[in-house]
């Protein structure tokens, strides 16, 4: 039940800050979300839809169950909520403007500080009116000459209409990954065989990723993704069409630690790529896992599925057997993937384990299912299903990161 609340509520006064604190990351200008929420006057508009978002938690978009807190958790308060309902009741006043607090600020075009580099398609990418578009990749040597640390990282997609998502990948030196591709040229890569996984989604290549929902990659003092010296930028970009054909030059940012960190940041998964969902099932049950073989801590999660993902848990599994909870997704949304960055990273000993639990509902009742009359396999179009659990883990910077898997994960560590 909300609080009841007596004193009159404005727009400036006390509506504002709530903006700020949770909508205007994405309502502003060259964001996801369709419209601004800066001012009184783009707000006003929307005063009654926000209050039904707000009501039924469509917005802010968050979607986890957990009994740990989360740096980026956007929720609003039964306050904050009891505030918005009590001025859009009240006439949706605009109050005083000296009440107004200062506006925040933001980079123009970007969520991160100016980038120390920009990597840019050097060329177009021609996206028809209709079709589908097998993932295009282009290879840009980096040119590093010693190694780079990344402090913050982001993808800002030139097309967002027609972009489903985009990858800026690190091939280090001596990677036999997508050998023969010639760098400055969009090509599409192999593709895996039989039950083979799709690889380009493992951990020693991934900085950073853009889908609708996903933030940009902002990291704390002291740790910083590596770029090796003499490594290429695989750039990997899903275009969809829509009717309307574009020229596309997406970005990506980079800014780079001022100093070297004590510890070194990752981003691997625990992936099944050999389901098959029958036709129709409504509740299919797809597991993979992750162990380690090095003392770790765990900074941030974020599951991955197609339209028909339904739910997706992650679960910590101790040496002794000892299983707890991280992060359960009840209602995963596949169009607004968000990552969940822990308050607190959680230490993981040696031999423990990632578990990942996902269903799938390929059912009639399913509004974004493509066709329930096919069984579902991995794929990289967006009627195809996938099954990745990412998470972001620290270690000391000075350790080999072929040290964190153990042998039957060497395959997902080396490039």
């Amino acid at each position: 039940m909300l609080p009841i609340l007596f004193a009159a509520i404005t727009f400036t006064k006390d509506v504002a800050p709530v903006m700020q604190n949770h909508c205007q990351e994405c309502h502003r200008p060259g964001e996801a979300a369709p419209f601004s929420l800066l001012t009184y006057e783009q707000v006003r508009p929307w005063a009654k839809a926000i209050k039904q978002a707000l009501l039924t938690a469509k917005m802010p978009p968050w979607f986890a169950v957990s009994h740990l807190k989360f740096s980026n958790d956007r929720s609003m308060t039964k306050q904050e909520i009891a505030t918005i309902v009590s001025w859009v009741d009240a006439g949706a006043q605009e109050g005083d403007p000296k009440d107004l607090p200062a506006p925040r600020h933001y980079m123009e075009g970007w969520s991160i500080p100016k980038p120390d580099l920009v990597i840019q398609l050097p060329k177009a990418f021609a996206v028809p009116e209709r079709g589908t578009i097998e993932y295009q990749k282009f290879i840009i040597p980096s040119g590093f000459k010693e190694d780079r640390w990344v402090q913050a990282a982001e993808a800002r997609p030139d097309q967002r209409a027609q972009i489903h998502h985009m990858i800026l990948y690190i091939r280090e030196p001596g990677s036999h990954w997508l050998a023969g591709a010639k760098p400055g040229e969009f090509f599409v890569a192999p593709k895996p065989t039989g039950d083979e996984t799709d690889t380009s989604a493992l951990p020693s290549d991934f900085l950073v990723g853009y889908a609708p929902g996903q933030p940009a990659e902002i990291l704390p003092p002291g740790q910083a993704k590596l770029i090796k010296a003499g490594s290429d930028f695989v750039l990997e970009i899903h275009y969809t069409t829509n009717g309307k054909a574009v020229m596309d030059r997406s970005r990506f940012g980079l800014v780079f630690a001022k100093q070297p960190p004590k510890e070194r940041v990752l981003t691997i998964s625990a992936t099944n790529g050999t389901f098959h969902i029958p036709p129709g099932d409504p509740n299919y049950r797809v597991d993979a896992q992750f162990e380690f073989a090095a003392d770790v801590r765990l900074t941030a999660l974020h599951p991955h599925m197609h339209g028909r993902g339904k739910d997706f848990e992650y679960r910590l599994v101790t040496p002794d057997g000892k299983s707890e909870t991280l992060l359960d997704v009840p209602r995963y949304n596949w169009q607004w993937q968000l990552w969940y960055t822990l308050a607190k990273p959680i230490p993981i000993a040696k031999g423990s384990r990632i578990d990942c639990t996902a269903h799938f509902d390929n059912s009639p009742n399913n509004p974004d299912n493509a066709d329930p009359t096919k069984e579902v396999t991995w794929g990289d179009q967006s009627w195809d299903e996938m099954m990745v659990g990412f998470f972001n883990i620290a270690f000391p910077a000075d350790l080999p990161v072929e040290k964190l898997f153990p042998p039957k994960n060497a395959a997902t560590a080396a490039r």
